[in-house]
């Protein structure tokens, strides 16, 4: 398209390619060519016309189905929407881990100056922030902390046969 089309055309595809962001689903457009060529504020019977060359607005666009609309996408459009929500989900889970170890590593500090064995128990840090999160608590207070080191505990002693008093 870069070196085959005109410039008018280039720069219409170009257009179609990032109004196609704002689509849902995201890299698609309607095929109505009025609602193509009144976004691209081109004249419908031009814009048709331009899209009748072989390096038209629309090159390698193609009809696909989206739930139960016929759009059209771009098999490089999607190829790019479906990199860029890989890297998004690639770094949401990194971000997720690394957050989750930074709060792991701060419940183990401050269970530290409750216990310092049980600090080292990483089974126990692990359960009591599994604990925390399953409650909901955001901010970590030392009440909450305290109810958390309550509760390993009686976990453990179920575990062992033995019933909390």
């Amino acid at each position: 398209m870069r070196s085959k089309g005109t410039e008018e055309c280039r720069a219409l595809y170009f257009d179609l390619i990032v109004l196609s962001q704002k689509q849902k689903p995201v890299g698609t457009l309607p095929r109505d060519m009025e609602s193509l060529a009144k976004w691209l504020s081109v004249e419908t019977s031009r814009f048709t016309r331009l899209c009748d060359m072989e390096y038209g607005p629309l090159h390698r666009w193609t009809r696909c189905r989206c739930g139960s609309e016929i759009r059209l996408m771009h098999p490089r459009v999607t190829k790019m929407v479906l990199e860029a929500l890989s890297r998004k989900h690639a770094n949401r889970a990194r971000n997720d881990a690394a957050n989750a170890s930074k709060r792991k590593e701060r419940l183990r500090i401050t269970v530290a100056q409750y216990h310092a064995d049980l600090a080292k128990n990483d089974a126990a840090i692990l359960w009591m922030d599994e604990y925390l999160v399953e409650k909901g608590v955001g901010y970590r207070t030392a009440k909450w902390i305290e109810k958390a080191i309550g509760a390993w505990s009686a976990h453990m002693m179920e575990l062992r046969g033995a019933r909390p008093r």
